[in-house]
């Protein structure tokens, strides 16, 4: 196997990539660099197809992946769909870390899982949207699903070696973006450039976004329940804007265990890559006495309506989380071109939402299926 990354926003993930793959090769890999095959049999990374390549990959070995994390780089190199349905079976590949923007990270899951092999899981629409279909899957074929995450990987470090004890909720953390504290009436003037500039980490666009309106961690919800098996009541949202806290476990017997640290998406992926060993990672470390203090609020769902339109959808079950999904995801596209306003991305999520007829227990084409149906509503409504 080959692995081909590039640069831009790639930068971030890519450090944390070269520091923890060139431990296992004698010449440390850099941005742009294709990775001996005997190094690249460790894992794989799935890639989705780019609009306007760097560069073609022919040759069928080569045919693997390329984006590390979704939406942190903006420039991808072109691979042809049929390579990430097949290349998760090669018989070397240990390790599957899916990194796609979307539910085109669906099938290339799946085909991972049938084949036995472990996912490092960075695309949460996959569980949104196919969850009761993925995590079945998983677990028939012994694969473990490995949080990539932030959030979702300090709910599963916090839940090593609880020797089978209950829960009694997930406390998902949220920055609360760049518009924390803003009106609806603040929000309806709101610009692409405005809502790009997250507080706290750098990342695509799209999952920028999905931040400032409050979807991303609407998405998160739904995606927790499906990796920890917890029904969506026993999940709740917290508000914690240093982004220290990345999330907490709350037992029966009142204890709540949280994972604290800096915010460095280079820790999730070093965990789940060496999963269950910990590894010496260099950067900054958390300093509790310049720290002082830690501020928490809750989510004000009333003015970010994303967020619960998402519980609506994860509590209505069957195919509701596609629709919420497929409608962002439109709506979102049509946002940072201009073409619609801040506001009405909540609005075509809820009208989508509202439109659709649910499918209790949705097949994979039924899933695909929705989100063309989605589409074609929206675009009748503009």
């Amino acid at each position: 196997m080959y692995l081909i990354y590039m640069n831009i926003r790639a930068k971030k993930i890519a450090g944390a990539v070269n520091r923890t793959l060139s431990k296992r090769s004698s010449t440390p890999p850099c941005p742009g660099m294709i990775l001996p095959k005997s190094l690249m049999s460790w894992f794989l990374l799935i890639a989705d197809a780019a609009k306007s390549p760097i560069c073609e990959i022919t040759d069928p070995m080569a045919q693997a992946a390329v984006q590390l994390i979704k939406g942190f780089s903006s420039s991808v190199i072109r691979i042809p769909k049929i390579s990430a349905y097949m290349a998760p079976s090669k018989a070397e590949t240990e390790l599957v870390l899916t990194a796609v923007v979307g539910m085109i990270g669906i099938e290339p899951t799946l085909a991972a899982i049938a084949a036995g092999k472990d996912i490092a899981l960075a695309n949460k629409e996959s569980l949104c949207c196919a969850g009761h279909l993925i995590m079945p899957a998983a677990r028939e074929k012994g694969v473990k699903i490995l949080p990539v995450d932030s959030e979702h990987s300090a709910i599963f470090q916090c839940l090593q070696g609880n020797g089978g004890n209950k829960i009694r909720r997930l406390l998902l953390t949220a920055s609360g973006g760049p518009f924390r504290g803003y009106t609806k009436e603040q929000l309806a003037k709101v610009s692409p450039a405005q809502a790009l500039r997250h507080p706290n980490w750098a990342m695509g666009k799209k999952i920028t976004i999905d931040s400032s309106t409050m979807a991303n961690k609407g998405l998160e919800l739904m995606e927790a329940r499906w990796l920890f098996d917890v029904a969506p009541e026993n999940i709740e949202v917290v508000v914690q804007p240093q982004s220290v806290i990345h999330s907490m476990v709350e037992y029966e017997d009142g204890s709540v265990l949280a994972q604290l640290g800096t915010p460095d998406m280079r820790l999730p992926i070093q965990y789940a890559l060496y999963y269950p060993e910990r590894r010496f990672l260099e950067g900054e470390r958390l300093d509790f006495f310049k720290l002082k203090n830690l501020h928490f609020e809750e989510a004000d769902t009333e003015v970010f309506e994303a967020l619960a339109l998402a519980r609506r959808a994860i509590c209505c079950g069957g195919s509701m989380p596609t629709v919420f999904n497929a409608a962002n995801e439109y709506a979102v596209a049509l946002f940072l071109e201009e073409k619609i306003q801040y506001p009405d991305i909540c609005r075509l999520i809820r009208t989508a939402m509202d439109r659709h007829r649910n499918i209790p227990t949705p097949s994979l084409q039924d899933i695909l299926h929705t989100k063309e149906e989605v589409e074609a509503c929206l675009s009748e409504c503009l």
